[in-house]
């Protein structure tokens, strides 16, 4: 089973190493000390508490109906078009997502820098890689 350091769980849920400290003492994963009397956190426990957390940080209107999966509230933090094509920039908490769209579509959206949108992300394929 993976286990991770304070500092290395830290920068997974992107908060300080002393906020994953406080939750670790609060009793929201479990933690355990390696053979070198590090506490080091419980990868099983860690993934559980991240999935539970994330599921309140962007939270996606209700009145939205969709099969995708995957959707990310965020803030416009640019918006670069041509005559066809525009280039959005979206920051979702710790996330940057780039969407290629229309210019029309931006338009019509009144898509513009500051503007809160939701991203939606669909594909066949997901690459995975382990470091």
């Amino acid at each position: 089973m993976p286990s991770y350091s304070i500092g290395r769980a830290a920068s997974l849920l992107g908060v300080s190493s002393e906020t994953v400290r406080r939750w670790a003492d609060g009793g929201r994963f479990g933690m355990d000390r390696d053979g070198a009397g590090n506490r080091v956190i419980d990868g099983v426990s860690l993934a559980a508490f991240a999935k539970e957390r994330a599921a309140g940080l962007h939270p996606v209107p209700d009145e939205v109906v969709t099969s995708v999966r995957n959707s990310f509230a965020g803030i416009v933090t640019a918006v670069n078009a041509d005559d066809v094509v525009a280039q959005v920039e979206i920051q979702s908490g710790p996330h940057r997502l780039v969407s290629l769209v229309s210019r029309e579509a931006v338009e019509e959206l009144g898509i513009v820098v500051g503007v809160v949108v939701t991203a939606r992300v669909k594909s066949t394929n997901v690459h995975i890689d382990v470091p």
